[in-house]
């Protein structure tokens, strides 16, 4: 049997050692602090954020919500990052996308100070992880790494092939296997003969944004599958591709009328030697790694 690779319980830990590491700066009289910009009403952003902000109160962080609206322009975006750029008791600012249509995302978050992007978007921050140097890492590919690290999975010497190349997961994913001494491939939906390429990976990433993309051909057996997509599926004909006769899958259809499936087809996990599931593997890092990241920017932005 395969063995499944718990992000609770991984989370878990990273936030004990996280509210541990508040509690020395605390002596030192730092609190780290972040600022979480929420512009407009989407359900799955207000949701998101909330939970950022209640893992700060439970880990002992200071937190800020701001929450400009929706009708609020690039150049008033660009003052208020300016603003907390200069704040003292903010050590990271988040900003939730996606954001209203005319706000400039790309030249808002570029706006962020370097050693304040906690979410490792900044081409300052890129630049520092390609060259090794500390930097600030985009937490879903963080978490990548933490899964396998303490999971016992070797990673130095391990053929590695990332699925995707998104400047958010799936470069920097492949750029913090490489640091860990893993011999890396990265690959794409125009990869020739993608699964021959994926069929030599003992460590498998998949964030390519496609549900079920990753099929058990494409699986070396015994493989580490790690699954980054969170894909919605509400059709029925989706839904029976994936989980036909999952009788808990089945339940949960026909509750909310949607289900949650990954970038690698559930069949795929069976001829692994370890997985991340789709819900409850990579997703439950998030937010443990942007809390790691916040405390981490307090002790860089003060030399400790």
């Amino acid at each position: 049997m395969p063995k499944v690779l718990d992000g609770a319980v991984i989370a878990s830990e990273i936030k004990q050692e996280v509210a541990e590491e508040v509690r020395r700066l605390a002596s030192k009289n730092v609190r780290p602090g972040l600022a979480a910009v929420l512009v407009g009403h989407v359900p799955a952003s207000q949701i998101y954020v909330k939970s950022k902000v209640q893992a700060c109160a439970d880990l002992g962080l200071y937190s800020d919500l701001v929450r400009p609206a929706e009708t609020v322009t690039t150049e008033e975006m660009l003052a208020l990052i300016a603003t907390l750029n200069a704040r003292e008791d903010v050590d990271g600012i988040l900003v939730q996308l996606p954001l209203p249509k005319q706000v400039d995302a790309k030249v808002l978050l570029d706006a962020i100070a370097p050693e304040k992007d906690v979410d490792g978007f900044h081409p300052v921050n890129a630049g520092r992880l390609q060259a090794g140097r500390p930097a600030l890492a985009p937490c879903t590919p963080a978490g990548v790494i933490e899964i396998l690290k303490r999971s016992g999975i070797a990673i130095a010497g391990a053929n590695a092939v990332v699925v995707g190349r998104s400047d958010i997961v799936g470069k920097p994913a492949a750029m913090l296997l490489l640091h860990e001494n893993a011999t890396v491939t990265i690959c794409h939906s125009k990869t020739r003969d993608l699964g021959a390429v994926t069929r030599q990976a003992d460590i498998l990433v998949a964030a390519i944004g496609r549900p079920g993309f990753v099929t058990p051909r494409m699986v070396k057996p015994g493989a580490t599958v790690i699954d980054v997509g969170i894909n919605r599926i509400d059709n029925r004909e989706e839904f029976d591709r994936f989980f036909k006769g999952n009788e808990k899958r089945e339940a949960a259809f026909a509750k909310r009328g949607a289900v949650i499936v990954g970038d690698v087809h559930p069949a795929a996990f069976e001829v692994s030697g370890a997985y991340t599931p789709v819900p409850g593997g990579v997703g439950l890092l998030t937010i443990a790694m942007l809390m790691a990241n916040t405390v981490r920017a307090a002790k860089m932005r003060r030399g400790l």
